[in-house]
């Protein structure tokens, strides 16, 4: 009988502790922890100890596959997962075989115990937030197929220990921030098919014994910094049959440029070199086998020469793209004819080519690029099958007869050419025309009326020709056209809108300086989409249409050059950005929304406007009297310099004065522990190594006594450790950059109790702590701006945080605040600091902004050249990592999140870690502001010398995507130059600022004086100078005019290709 009962009790112990979580299920729970935010519940409300199978595996929890009794997969893909956790945990799954967690927010790090996980055979960690160097145990993984590591910020070099994954055959380590050359141990991989290092910063050349490796498909380098050649064995023996090497600096051996290529492994399909340092011929003669079995062919952006070679028996050719190099000579017939060729692409632009062009007759060709050469003679009677050609910029002659059998066009531009002749009538066949561009010709006769009818046509630009006669009604009629460029022709008569006017697409229309008359029709109100209207230098005369007011959403309109008169239309669009009434006979008074524009909007001409309290600018009558720019200038900055002297003698000697009268401090209890026994620091630390105080007493209560207020001048000194005289002008921040009058700093003043009463918000599910732990957090000034003072805080966690404490006045009322803020929520970028959360307390100078402490500062404390600069000179790799840094985070606020920054500046790029990734921080806070907070914002921008020219005209200025490429512009040239855009530079015109100094020395043919002089050593490397001109350029771009200002977008591409 006992031992029934023992047998009995056995069994129920069994039988409960087969109730017990697994060891895989546990390890599973405990990365449930670390999830933040889970958008769709699928693990949050999936993963519980409810669902747990009574064999030990979760195989009904969403995202995990068993085999018996064991996790065999984790898949939770694509899914908006935040978390931080430790990748880990997934060690103690001992039979797991696949890990997926690709495209979350998932952060942390992959550490030594990656090589615990001995079954793995498949890991995709790609598109999150994971940042570490790459642990040497990741050669341990013996059994690991598939290793996706891409789109994270992975950092330092590939380990060697690499060569351990034996099994491997699908390896991407695209598109994070790893260094140093590429490791020979990869060539060992003899199970690689595909390898992807792509968009990161190694260095070095090519590893030798790649192309022995026979199982290699896909090889992917571009985007990177490597130099050295490209051995021509490499492209003969490679069994791959996909190479993209663009992107880098590489370039061929002397004895390789008479036969650049001397010939293609029959593997391979697909090879880019675009954007390297190829120099020489193609191939030596028309050797088709040099071409191998190519399907595309890229070599654009080099420095190749010499004619192209016939490409006769070229069967397999797809794409070719040479474009933007030095070939010469005729085109090859057979690249046009398509005998033996089945090309759809061929990109030819930029080069030297000449000759005629007689026939396309291609039935494969779709794409044809020969801009930018000297092709001349007469436009070829066929294309083919060709549906986009840009033949612009070359010398073709003649007429457009030639057009009428041009079948199949979409786009179509014959600019800059010199052909003559009238449009011709018969053009019919362009029934899927989509862009046509005639512009810069010498074009004659009247418009035909079928160019209007093209059931496709949205844009049609036949500016700066010589067409004349009435313009065509139908044209501003037109259902389809977005873009209508006429300027700079000698159209005449009237404009006239049919009665029975539709609503049509047209979004820009151009008209200036043509022969234009009669008064300006009612018609154009109707187009209510309207955004850009020049019509200047014409000869209309009569009042402005009142019915202007329609057109809302108009961001620039030009009548200047006219005869019109009476008054200017009131409430004109409050989105007009660029305005020009100039030279017209207007009288009456400028209406209030217009009155933010210059003078030179208005005058000269219209003598019987009245501007009251007109800004500082020359008027009709003082046109002819204007002071030279290069005295006004110097005798500006000479008297800024005389009286900055004599604010700091008297700085100086209110100092001195203050020190001999001051009291001994009076100390409260409260305060006992805190109190310095230096009178010229707090928190017992002087002012060489920053100021710790703590959170709570950043600012106390106003209704304390008054032995523990500290007045403006003390509190300023207590906050930079420097007390200006109240007639001092400026203070000077060595951290932010930033400069604010007296009056400025004096609103930074912010009352506190010793506790934070208010509520604490947050924005980013993967950080918890209270007010009440904010405000026991010791804190250090980091700078000030003007939305109010920056803390670095440390919370009793060891968690780091920037506090910026707004001042008084600049946020918007609470609830509108709040509707703003939750657009900021979960914004995790490598390349961006998150907001965490903000603080908003009882009384108005009580809100806080909670984000990320990032380390060791920002870029301006690294790159100018003043006293206290973190480190020595940035080297040019540096830099340019850094501007391709920022370019990332602003592609991915433009288009991920739809928010322009708003705020960039050098004092906004911070740096992070050893390799100083660079992250953009304070994006978007105009949002949260008042509009005079956003106004003073843009204000302070213009004195750094970051605020886009388009913002100083609008009477209320909002920050734009185009506004942050031209901040963006200006940080370009900081890099390069080494020079605070605030700074005034000697030009020729006196004082300057950056960019007009860097526009005088480009102009000069001097580009390379604007250089810092300490990249003058490594400018002797070809590859380093040719990659400062190039960014030199690209900065130039971005401080265009507004509408020639690139996007991000290809501000990012083109300095990804540098």
């Amino acid at each position: 009988m006992r031992i029934f009962r023992l047998l009995v009790v056995s069994l129920c112990c069994v039988s409960c502790l087969g109730q017990l979580p697994s060891q895989d299920t546990l390890a599973l729970l405990e990365f449930k922890k670390g999830i933040k935010h889970d958008p769709t519940g699928f693990v949050v409300n999936s993963w519980n100890d409810e669902s747990i199978e009574n064999n030990g595996c979760p195989s009904s929890w969403n995202g995990i596959m068993c085999n018996g009794n064991n996790i065999a997969a984790v898949v939770l893909d694509n899914l908006g997962l935040s978390a931080d956790v430790d990748l880990g945990v997934f060690s103690n799954l001992t039979m797991l075989v696949k890990l997926s967690i690709a495209n979350n927010s998932i952060s942390g790090k992959l550490d030594q115990s990656l090589g615990d996980f001995k079954r793995l055979e498949y890991l995709d960690v790609s598109d999150n937030l994971l940042s570490s160097s790459l642990p040497s145990e990741i050669g341990k993984l013996a059994s690991l197929k598939n290793l996706s590591l891409a789109g994270n910020n992975f950092s330092g070099a590939v380990p060697d220990s690499i060569s351990g994954l034996a099994s491997i055959r699908v390896l991407d380590m695209s598109r994070n921030s790893l260094s140093g050359p590429i490791p020979s141990s990869l060539t060992r991989l003899e199970s690689l098919v595909y390898l992807n290092l792509s968009l990161n910063g190694f260095t070095k050349g090519i590893p030798k014994g790649l192309e022995l490796m026979n199982k290699l498909d896909v090889l992917d380098l571009h985007g990177n910094m490597l130099d050295g050649r490209v051995d021509p064995l490499f492209l003969m023996l490679t069994n791959a049959s996909h190479v993209d090497l663009s992107g880098n600096l590489l370039v061929n051996a002397a004895e390789d440029q008479k036969k650049f290529l001397g010939g293609i492994s029959p593997s391979l399909k697909y090879l880019n070199l675009s954007h390297n340092q190829m120099v020489g011929s193609l191939v030596g003669g028309g050797d088709a086998q040099a071409f191998g079995s190519l399907k595309v062919l890229d070599l654009s952006y080099n420095q190749l020469f010499g004619e192209l070679p016939g490409f006769n028996f070229v069967y397999d050719l797809e794409i070719l793209k040479l474009g933007n190099n030095g070939f010469s000579g005729p085109i090859p017939n057979n690249l046009l004819k398509g005998d033996s060729l089945v090309l759809i692409e061929l990109d030819l632009s930029g080069n030297n080519l000449s000759g005629p062009i007689s026939f396309i007759t291609s039935t494969t060709l779709h794409t044809l690029n020969l801009s930018s050469n000297h092709l001349s003679g007469e436009l070829p009677l066929l294309t083919g099958s060709c549906a986009v050609i840009d033949v612009s910029r070359n010398n073709f002659q003649g007429n457009l007869t030639r057009l009428a059998k041009w079948e199949n066009v979409e786009i179509l531009d014959l600019s800059q050419n010199q052909l003559t002749g009238p449009i011709p009538e018969a053009t019919a066949q362009f029934l899927r025309l989509n862009y046509l561009n005639l512009s810069r010709n010498s074009l004659n006769g009247s418009l035909p009326k079928a160019i209007a009818h093209f059931p496709k046509l949205a844009t049609l630009d036949l500016s700066f020709n010589g067409l004349g006669g009435p313009l065509l009604p139908s044209l501003l009629m037109s259902e389809t056209l977005a873009e209508l460029h006429l300027q700079g022709n000698a159209f005449s008569g009237t404009i006239e809108f049919s009665p029975l006017f539709n609503i049509t697409n047209l979004l820009a229309i151009d008209l200036s300086d043509n022969g234009l008359s009669g008064e300006l029709p009612d018609g154009f109100s109707l187009i209510t989409g309207l955004e850009r209207l020049n019509v200047g230098r014409n000869n209309f005369s009569g009042s402005l249409p009142s019915s202007f007011a329609n057109l809302t959403r108009l961001s620039s309109l030009d009548i200047s050059g006219n005869h019109f008169t009476g008054h200017l239309p009131e409430n004109l669009s409050d989105s007009l950005v660029s305005f020009n009434a100039s030279y017209n006979d207007l009288s009456g008074v400028v209406p209030d929304n217009l009155r933010r524009f210059p003078l030179s909007s208005f005058y000269p001409g219209n003598s019987a406007l009245q501007f009251p309290n007109p800004p500082s600018g020359p008027r009709q009558g003082q046109a002819g009297n204007n002071h030279p720019r290069t005295i006004v200038i110097v005798a500006i900055v000479v008297s800024c310099v005389a009286a900055l002297a004599i604010l700091i003698l008297l700085v100086v000697f209110i100092r001195h004065k203050r020190k001999s009268k001051r009291p001994s401090p009076v100390t409260t209890t409260k305060d006992i522990s805190r109190t310095s026994t230096n009178p010229s620091s707090v928190g017992g630390r002087d002012r060489s190594s920053g100021l710790l105080v703590l959170a709570g007493d950043l600012a106390r209560s106003r209704k304390g006594s008054s032995s523990e207020i500290l007045d403006p001048e003390e509190k300023l000194a207590a906050v930079t450790g420097f007390s200006p005289s109240k007639t001092s002008p400026f203070s000077w921040s060595p951290e932010s950059g930033d400069s604010y009058t007296m009056e400025s700093l004096s609103k930074l003043e912010a009352g506190s109790p010793d506790r934070l009463a208010g509520e604490l918000y947050f924005l980013d599910d993967t950080v918890s702590f209270t007010a009440e732990e904010l405000s026991r957090a010791p804190a250090e000034v980091l700078g000030r701006s003007s939305h109010g003072t920056s803390y670095k805080a440390t919370l009793e966690n060891g968690m780091l945080l920037t506090v910026k404490w707004l001042r008084e006045g600049v946020a918007k009322q609470r609830k509108e605040f709040a509707r703003e803020a939750k657009k900021f929520s979960n914004i995790r970028h490598p390349n961006v600091v998150g907001l965490r959360g903000y603080y908003w307390g009882p009384t108005q100078h009580e809100k806080l902004i909670l984000s990320d402490y990032i380390s060791p500062g920002g870029l301006a404390s690294f790159l100018y050249d003043r006293p206290g600069r973190k480190g020595p000179p940035l080297t040019w790799a540096q830099r340019l990592k850094i501007a391709v840094d920022v370019a990332r985070g602003l592609n991915y606020l433009h288009f991920d999140r739809a928010m322009p920054h708003g705020n960039l500046k050098a004092a906004n790029v911070l740096l992070e870690g050893p390799d100083l990734n660079a992250r953009v921080a304070d994006f978007c806070l105009h949002r949260l502001m008042t509009q005079s907070g956003t106004i003073e914002q843009i204000l302070d921008a213009g004195v750094l010398g970051y605020r886009a020219p388009e913002l100083v005209a609008s009477k209320k200025p909002l920050p734009s995507f185009k506004s942050d490429v031209y901040a963006f512009g200006v940080i370009m040239l900081e890099l390069l130059t080494g020079k605070c855009a605030g700074d005034v530079a000697s030009g020729a015109d006196g004082g300057v600022g950056l960019t007009d100094w860097v526009r005088f020395k480009v102009a000069e043919g001097r580009g390379s004086d604007c250089f810092d002089a300490a990249l003058v050593a490594e400018m002797s490397i070809p590859a380093t100078d040719k990659g400062m001109k190039e960014l030199l350029g690209i900065a130039l771009r971005c401080i265009r005019p507004v509408s020639e200002r690139p996007g991000i977008k290809t501000v990012y591409e083109d300095l990804s290709s540098i």
